[in-house]
């Protein structure tokens, strides 16, 4: 055990003294408030104030504050659908830090070079509608093949015999702008690596003397410090263009899509499409706690990228009235598999208060009630303890599996409706899984089965443990 823990720490100190993954943690810790603001404002306008979907629905007086309804609209869409912005600009700045640069110009030159690589414009060549006919056979048409634009000639002139029109086209147009897509979810991956290797590429230039811009002395600090950055910014930028034109020219796609398609969806489609693949998660988790290490902090860098987009791509189907896409995602996570803190320990002090007759235990329980309501444990764990417990750990360790795939399997069933909504982590069971369907009371009901779940599972290892402990205490 002690040869099994000293392997833990060691690949627990390795984590923690990463660069990238405290950084890409950091930066998602950092960016949470703003998320959890914009999961005020889909509540807002889908669970409260919505005649259709939300409160509204049952309570017309509610609808009087519609009015509002296009500042929470605006304050999603400034947070989770712009999350590759901050989260790409808090990173470059940890990178910069973490190289020893100081001040606030790294995360602005973070935000410039993910836009050098996203495309700003677009040329539409041709417009189709597709749609279903009686028959029910799929049909696609163009625009010219849609609309008869010779009847606009004829009818326009008729109107206007002194001016008349000799050809009307379904020509191109351009577009000016970013697509949501890059500044929500499916382009974070591209922010996460471009700020990386940006702020990399930036550090080597940065310590390089040759390319410093020495001013007199008489030139106020700041002035200074920005022409002493002046080349290795120019320079980064090139870097990073020419790899995002390389990337076209090779390609023949934009590098978001490279990157999505070659990273983040097989990331996605591997891990978090598959439930087998969670459960091995939380397991790791799970051994490292076991011997004193947090091991949602330890996986956090891994597990963010590829369930918060994830729950993002839940959020914007759900906003817009669509199919909601994805089972699996970074609430849904937090729903069925850290209530009550790490290893779902809210079950082992309801299973205390039940079946246990050592005082001891039972104080340690009543400590433990209000945290573990707000999902912190921290008292369970190191009380009880379920640190290098032998015994309690085969609980600690397996029911957050077990309450995992029971909650995959009501969402997949249908039984529970698909998670939707960030909510805080702090969120009390129950009322978590309330809020996180859209204000669905089968998402209660869901967590309410898991958390029962987590009771069952820690009752006979309780009961095997406080008959160890009684036996240690005769033996004394």
């Amino acid at each position: 055990m002690d040869a099994f823990a000293d392997t833990l720490g060691r690949v627990g100190a390795a984590f923690g003294q990463n660069k990238y993954l405290n950084a890409i943690k950091n930066a998602f810790q950092n960016f949470m408030p703003a998320t959890i603001t914009g999961a005020i404002g889909v509540l807002w306008t889908n669970v409260l104030v919505n005649s259709s979907t939300g409160l509204g629905a049952l309570w017309k007086p509610i609808m009087a504050l519609e009015v509002l309804n296009p500042i929470f609209s605006a304050m999603q869409y400034a947070t989770i659908s712009c999350i590759t912005i901050g989260v790409t600009m808090l990173l470059a700045q940890e990178i910069a830090n973490a190289n020893g640069e100081t001040g606030a110009y790294p995360a602005l030159l973070g935000f410039i070079l993910w836009l050098m690589v996203t495309p700003t414009s677009a040329n539409i060549t041709s417009l189709a509608i597709s749609g279903v006919d009686k028959a029910g056979k799929n049909i696609g048409l163009s625009l010219t093949q849609y609309i008869d634009f010779g009847k606009i000639v004829k009818d326009f002139n008729a109107l206007n015999p002194a001016s008349p029109l000799t050809e009307v086209n379904g020509g191109n147009f351009s577009w000016s702008g970013i697509f949501s897509s890059y500044t929500g979810a499916t382009g974070l991956f591209t922010g996460l690596i471009v700020a990386i290797v940006g702020l990399e590429i930036y550090n080597l230039f940065r310590k390089n003397d040759a390319l410093k811009i020495k001013m007199p002395e008489q030139v106020p600090p700041g002035v200074a410090k920005a022409f002493e950055v002046l080349i290795p910014t120019a320079l980064t930028c090139i870097v990073i263009g020419a790899i995002g034109l390389i990337c076209q020219l090779v390609t023949k796609a934009e590098l978001n899509a490279l990157i999505y398609n070659s990273v983040q969806a097989p990331l996605q489609k591997l891990v978090g499409d598959n439930i087998i693949a969670v459960c091995i998660m939380y397991v790791i988790i799970m051994l490292f706690w076991c011997v004193g290490i947090h091991g949602n902090n330890m996986l956090a860098a891994v597990k963010e990228p590829i369930f918060r987009p994830l729950l993002y791509a839940n959020v914007a189907a759900y906003t817009s009235k669509q199919a909601i896409p994805n089972v699996m995602n970074l609430t849904m996570l937090q729903m069925f598999a850290e209530f009550g803190g790490s290893g779902v320990t809210i079950g082992l002090v309801i299973a205390i208060f039940i079946f246990s007759r050592r005082e001891d235990n039972r104080t340690i329980a009543g400590i433990s009630v209000v945290p573990g309501l707000f999902n912190i444990n921290e008292t369970m764990t190191f009380g009880i303890p379920l640190v290098l417990n032998p015994i309690l750990d085969i609980p600690f360790i397996f029911a957050p599996v077990i309450t995992m795939i029971v909650g995959w399997i009501l969402v997949s069933s249908g039984f529970c409706p698909k998670i939707v909504i960030e909510v805080p982590w702090t969120m009390p069971p129950v009322i978590l899984g309330f809020l996180a369907t859209g204000g669905n009371i089968m998402g209660a009901i869901s967590q309410l089965i898991v958390v029962a779940v987590s009771v069952v599972v820690y009752i006979p290892f309780l009961i095997a443990y406080e008959s160890y402990q009684n036996k240690q205490a005769a033996a004394e």
